[in-house]
């Protein structure tokens, strides 16, 4: 289940994608997140499932990679839907005992699981495309306009980048200390719940010892190239947009828009 987690990881590929601005890529992200908390109707999930099928096929990320990132996620998605549809009142459908569903359950519950599923696939594009370096360059540049009010843009910018390209760091430092405590005699697998919750506590010890481990080497290595925060840093590669950028907000703009004008009818 770990090697199933796709979020943080950078597929390359070197498709249009791939070569889009990370500021570009990442107001198109928010556009399609802010999209998905307006949609209202299953008709907008439509606008939205075919951009993100257009997307893919442009960033030629195989469908199976990106879906393999939901894998971790399925108890999430189940739960969510389980309580939308048993907690939704209206008309009941079918009923056992005090338990009923009802069809706004089942509408709702399809509805906010498509959501989920949407939100997921849409924001996990954003890594798979974009380098842990462009990533930090966009969001900095995006904080720019907060610092008049104290906003440490790059240092946010640092710390959330970090944060993310260490998910997949951490999920490979997991498999192997569970993988060598399987082969001294653990077991993670059989029990219930409480026993399992219970058989991973040896598991977390030596994984945020190694996590404080990675973190130290990381500041000692950021120290000995002389890093100082984003005063008068400089940059080998500077960010510029492009026609195919605007060109690509546009279209994200016009999504937007198409789910705005569906809501308001």
């Amino acid at each position: 289940m770990l090697k199933d987690i796709t979020i943080g990881q950078y597929y390359p590929t070197g498709s249009l994608i791939h070569k889009l601005d990370p500021r570009t890529k990442l107001l198109i992200t928010f556009s399609l997140i802010l999209g998905l908390f307006l949609v209202d109707r299953f008709v907008s999930y439509g606008f939205i499932i075919g951009f993100i099928l257009l997307v893919v096929s442009i960033s030629k990320i195989p469908p199976k990679f990106l879906i393999k990132g939901l894998k971790p996620l399925k108890y999430i998605i189940l739960i969510t839907f389980i309580i939308n549809i048993f907690m939704t009142s209206g008309e009941v459908i079918y009923s056992i005992g005090r338990i009923s569903i009802t069809q706004q359950g089942l509408y709702q519950a399809t509805f906010m699981a498509l959501r989920l599923i949407l939100l997921v696939m849409g924001t996990s594009l954003l890594t798979l495309t974009t380098t842990p370096i462009q990533l930090t360059d966009g969001i900095e540049y995006l904080l720019k306009p907060f610092k008049r009010i104290g906003v440490p843009a790059h240092e946010l910018a640092m710390m959330m980048t970090i944060a993310l390209r260490f998910i997949p760091t951490l999920l490979e430092e997991t498999d192997k200390i569970m993988k060598a405590q399987i082969a001294r005699g653990a077991d993670f697998e059989s029990g219930n719940i409480i026993s399992r919750a219970k058989s991973l506590v040896p598991l977390l010890v030596p994984l945020f010892i190694s996590a404080f481990r990675r973190a130290d080497d990381l500041a000692m290595a950021m120290e000995a190239r002389c890093y100082r925060g984003g005063e008068n840093r400089t940059r080998m590669k500077v960010l510029k947009m492009e026609t195919k950028d605007y060109t690509s907000i546009l279209v994200a703009i016009m999504l937007l828009t198409i789910i705005i004008y569906i809501r308001t009818v």
